[in-house]
């Protein structure tokens, strides 16, 4: 059972979830293919390479994605990064004051982003690497929008 489920409060249900975006994986893969050509000057050094350090890092982006959940549901955001050390964040939608996306000229391109979810009083700790942060944003703004006219009526 993932950490979303595990602390789901009555009533509430996941409206949407967003996943870490494969970018996390580009070091090791920049990493492989200069291990490659590592292999054909220096066969020993380029194995080395690949042993010692690019099969750690995929592991660690390995690990990194599949220990990370980002979540809204109708009540609240939700999201978790880590394994052995977790950062977690848990903002009520009511308390939610705003959301930054920032993206760099390869996030925009490959659509993948940092999200800081910023509540009343609260820290503001950033998620990099986010999949579609902007449809992530849209997806908060909209439960907010839902939960203000629900109180309006």
């Amino acid at each position: 059972m993932s950490y979303v489920e595990k602390n789901l409060m009555p009533s509430e249900a996941v409206i949407y979830r967003a996943n870490l975006h494969w970018a996390i994986y580009m070091p090791a893969i920049i990493m492989g293919a200069f291990s490659l050509l590592m292999c054909l000057m220096n066969p020993i050094f380029g194995i080395m390479l690949i042993v010692l350090l690019i099969f750690p890092m995929a592991l660690s982006a390995f690990v990194n994605a599949k220990s990370s959940e980002f979540a809204v549901t109708n009540k609240r955001v939700m999201m978790k990064f880590g394994f052995i050390r977790r950062t977690s964040l848990e903002v009520l939608l009511t308390k939610v004051e705003g959301i930054t996306v920032d993206q760099s000229i390869l996030g925009r391109m490959f659509n993948f982003g940092t999200i800081v979810v910023g509540g009343t009083g609260g820290s503001k700790t950033p998620f990099p690497k986010i999949a579609d942060p902007m449809r992530f944003r849209r997806e908060v703004q909209e439960q907010i929008e839902k939960k203000s006219e629900a109180v309006a009526r």
